[in-house]
């Protein structure tokens, strides 16, 4: 059995990020065959095109997390209904300078909680408009919009309600076929 390697962005800077918890949840819950590795974002500076002929190391270094992984999972919250500035400044440096996309061809999947009504369904869609333009081959069913609560997720990477970790589980197992289907046509080096 292939093992596939998932670098997963926390889109969240905060030090009690529920998409953090959300992540966590995520790993318990994955199928075997997917190994999951954190890629940072807080380091970054803000990512401008006079940085394009000398990349800075924080950069470089996210660029090869991406590079290592054969897909990507993106975990993010919603601010103002779009995606947070540090998760779109990671997404910058990654996808630049121009024809050195980290993110060409790579399988990736988009999920987030938020304490709203709505998960993060605005945000998602924010953020797969920007995933599109930088050509990442993005499973688009099934959505997941997570209304976190601490009576469903009570931390530690626990999920007590059945129908929430049964969704969650299938979410994961549809993501690692999708995975294993692009990787099939478009084929990586992790």
């Amino acid at each position: 059995m292939r093992t596939y390697k998932v670098g997963y962005f926390v889109g969240s800077l905060s030090s009690h990020s529920i998409n953090r918890e959300l992540s966590q949840v995520l790993i318990a819950l994955a199928p075997d065959d997917l190994e999951f590795n954190e890629i940072p974002i807080g380091n970054l500076p803000l990512y401008s095109p006079d940085y394009d002929a000398d990349y800075p190391p924080e950069a470089l270094a996210l660029k090869d997390h991406i590079r290592r992984s054969n897909a990507v999972l993106f975990v993010t919250p919603e601010y103002n209904r779009s995606i947070p500035g540090a998760l779109k400044n990671a997404i910058d440096w990654a996808s630049r300078p121009w024809g050195q996309n980290a993110f060409d061809h790579i399988p990736a999947g988009v999920i987030g909680a938020s304490l709203g009504q709505i998960g993060t369904a605005v945000a998602q869609q924010s953020l797969r408009a920007v995933l599109s333009f930088c050509n990442a081959r993005q499973m688009t069913a099934p959505e997941a919009y997570i209304r976190f609560t601490t009576e469903i997720f009570p931390g530690n990477g626990e999920v007590v309600d059945d129908s929430t970790q049964e969704f969650l589980s299938n979410y994961l197992r549809e993501f690692r076929d999708h995975v294993a289907r692009v990787l099939t046509v478009l084929p990586r080096q992790a």
